[in-house]
């Protein structure tokens, strides 16, 4: 049996020991396989995904002989014949046995902890911290991307997003306001400009006594969104700003913050 590892740099592993897939091409065409999941990609696509606008003169032979190579590999190391490069009338499927791509494990963990939320907010935060674990970097990683590996691989950073978000919520609830506010600190200063981290950040310090720094935290969003997008906050971080201002009941101990997004 064969992982494959997608949440971060590119690997294959079989029995914990790595697969070498090299060359860019090579890998570029198991990311798009992988990226398809389990859909068959068409001729046309896998060339676009590999050369771009710019193919060899004789890509059908280049191409036929990447998939040969790339299938003897993952032939080589699936003694038990349950993953395979299928070729198909639509194109190429790469199949691959249940749990054994870790973002197929984290977005199926991901639906599992939204849905346990509501009924069980302690088990819901242990599968989110446990989906959560399986990233170790960009999606993909470094492979050259195409269209297709680009698409796929800002969905899977958008649901991390998500997960974390529903994290930090579900940490909130249950009072441990002080075990998140380090990794939202780092999160709220990333380049990406995420209003909700910036609200759980500030719920979390005003809830640790610390009203200064929750203000503070609002003033540097709003002023970086001013700076690089020119505009202003949410009327939901605005709210959230007088809220802490007049200690609105919602940001107690205890009490249900999600009050304050409505």
């Amino acid at each position: 049996m064969i992982e494959f590892l997608v949440l971060g740099p590119l690997e294959c592993r079989s029995a914990n020991h790595p697969v070498n897939v090299t060359g860019t091409l090579q890998r570029a065409l198991l990311a798009t396989l992988l990226a398809a999941e389990g859909i068959p990609v068409s001729v046309d696509s896998l060339v676009a995904e590999l050369w771009g606008d710019s193919p060899p003169p004789h890509w059908e032979n280049a191409l036929q002989a990447h998939i040969s190579r790339l299938r003897r590999r993952i032939d080589a190391v699936a003694g038990d014949r349950s993953t395979r490069l299928i070729v198909e009338h639509s194109g190429y499927r790469l199949q691959t046995e249940d749990g054994t791509v870790d973002a197929k494990v984290f977005m199926r963990k991901l639906d599992n902890a939204r849905l346990l939320g509501t009924t069980d907010p302690g088990t819901a935060a242990d599968v989110l911290r446990d989906a959560l674990s399986l990233w170790r970097g960009k999606a993909f990683g470094l492979v050259a991307q195409g269209s297709l590996c680009r698409t796929v691989a800002q969905r899977y950073e958008t649901a991390r997003v998500v997960a974390l978000e529903t994290l930090f919520d579900l940490q909130l609830r249950g009072g441990r306001h002080t075990d998140i506010i380090p990794m939202l600190s780092e999160l709220v200063e990333a380049p990406t400009l995420n209003e909700r981290f910036c609200e759980q950040l500030m719920i979390a310090l005003y809830r640790s006594g610390q009203q200064a720094r929750a203000l503070a935290s609002y003033f540097r969003m709003r002023d970086r969104l001013d700076d690089e997008l020119g505009v202003e906050p949410t009327i939901t971080l605005r709210n959230l700003f007088n809220a802490i201002l007049n200690h609105h009941p919602a940001l107690r101990l205890g009490a249900d913050h999600a009050v304050l997004r409505a």
